[in-house]
């Protein structure tokens, strides 16, 4: 048994994976990201402190309808912050619920767990923020090959992965940055999808209960034609690789 921090959790989530999901919420996140939606998770302490086991008997009450629907994502946050309250749940989910298993990461602290730490997890969802290093730091205070290493190690694992990204006009929706990373998805044979979510700021209240500076209150989200444009042409890379 381990014990961590949990933020909260969705028993019908309909958009981490496929079917319909437990959505589990791990507070702490390395990443500080200007378009955020969940401020609130960045900080671990401000999660509740709970036992693997805890969690587990709450998912259990709906494992005879997730085993048909859809199963278990953990998410954030970033999962990786807590590796291995994380793992507990994904061994127990999968051995012992017979779940479906996902992880939603951008992968930043992937580096120093060994590959079978990733063994109970059936389908990676992989944020890559932006392909342009400097961009990048800017957009999360983090570097992009950290993310960029895991994506490559999830290939050789051939570990099944979605890779999301978010369309924000005029800051990660340059032609450059979208050809780069068509480019980067040919060379992963992984990728299954691609998910393509329209930026929104419908999370800036939370900054401003957390007293947090937000720079993109007034930032418009894209068009459904410009996050169709951008879909095809990462759906026609999936197809190349």
């Amino acid at each position: 048994m381990e014990f961590g921090y949990v933020h909260s959790y969705e028993t019908g989530a309909a958009v981490d994976g496929p079917g319909v999901r437990f959505a589990l919420f791990i507070a702490g996140c390395p990443f500080r990201c200007t378009y955020c939606h969940n401020p609130d998770t960045w900080d671990m302490k401000r999660g509740k402190r709970t036992s693997s086991d805890q969690v587990l008997q709450e998912i259990a009450k709906y494992a005879s309808f997730l085993r048909i629907a859809g199963g278990l994502t953990i998410t954030g946050g970033e999962p990786l912050t807590q590796p291995d309250f994380v793992h507990e749940i994904f061994l127990c989910a999968k051995n012992e619920l017979k779940l479906h298993t996902a992880l939603d990461t951008q992968g930043y602290l992937a580096a120093k767990l060994p590959d079978a730490w990733f063994d109970p997890v059936d389908l990676v969802l992989l944020d890559i923020k932006i392909m342009n290093p400097e961009k990048h730091l800017q957009i999360t205070g983090k570097e992009l090959q950290p993310s960029l290493d895991f994506a490559l190690r999830l290939n050789h694992l051939q570990k099944k992965t979605w890779l999301r990204y978010v369309l924000i006009p005029g800051i990660t929706d340059a032609p450059e940055d979208i050809d780069a990373l068509a480019n980067f998805i040919t060379s992963l044979a992984c990728i299954e999808r691609v998910e393509v979510l329209p930026f929104h700021n419908l999370g800036f209240h939370k900054w401003e209960e957390l007293n947090l500076p937000y720079t993109l209150k007034n930032q418009k989200s894209p068009s459904p034609e410009e996050v169709r444009l951008v879909q095809k042409k990462l759906d026609c890379a999936i197809q190349k690789n």
